[in-house]
């Protein structure tokens, strides 16, 4: 799968965003050896640290459909911004801990510019258990 496919499955999934009150809607696609690709929208709630970024709504969905981090071949999120939508911080943990280093994390906007990059480059001193060092 192309990035721009893959960036296409992450529009797609952008119209699943719940985002009533920053009205900034974020699309995520991961897509897996297997050919899957899993969904994620960020959802917000009224008590804001209750919700979810589509980078991480779309890991733990294919987490909780029994994938892990060696079925991940890249993620792609995209959002309507000036320059490819970055992940926030609690996203690049969560990317560094669930994709293997150098699993492409492309970044989109609605314009067309793409980044890509990769889970070290985002996080480069990510929190790590010890024996995972």
């Amino acid at each position: 799968m192309t990035n721009e496919e893959l960036i296409a499955h992450a529009l797609k999934a952008r119209e699943n965003s719940y985002s009533p009150y920053s009205h900034f809607p974020v699309g995520a696609a991961l897509l897996c050896k297997d050919g899957e690709v899993y969904y994620g929208a960020n959802i917000e709630n009224a008590s804001y640290p209750n919700g979810i970024c589509a980078e991480r709504s779309a890991i733990f969905n294919a987490i909780n459909h029994g994938k892990r981090k060696d079925d991940f071949v890249a993620l792609a999120l995209i959002a309507d911004t000036s320059v490819p939508c970055s992940p926030c911080g609690a996203c690049r943990q969560v990317i560094s801990e669930h994709l293997n280093p150098g699993t492409p994390v492309i970044m989109s906007n609605l314009k067309g510019d793409i980044k890509v990059t990769s889970p070290e480059e985002l996080l480069p001193f990510a929190f790590v258990l010890e024996e995972k060092r």
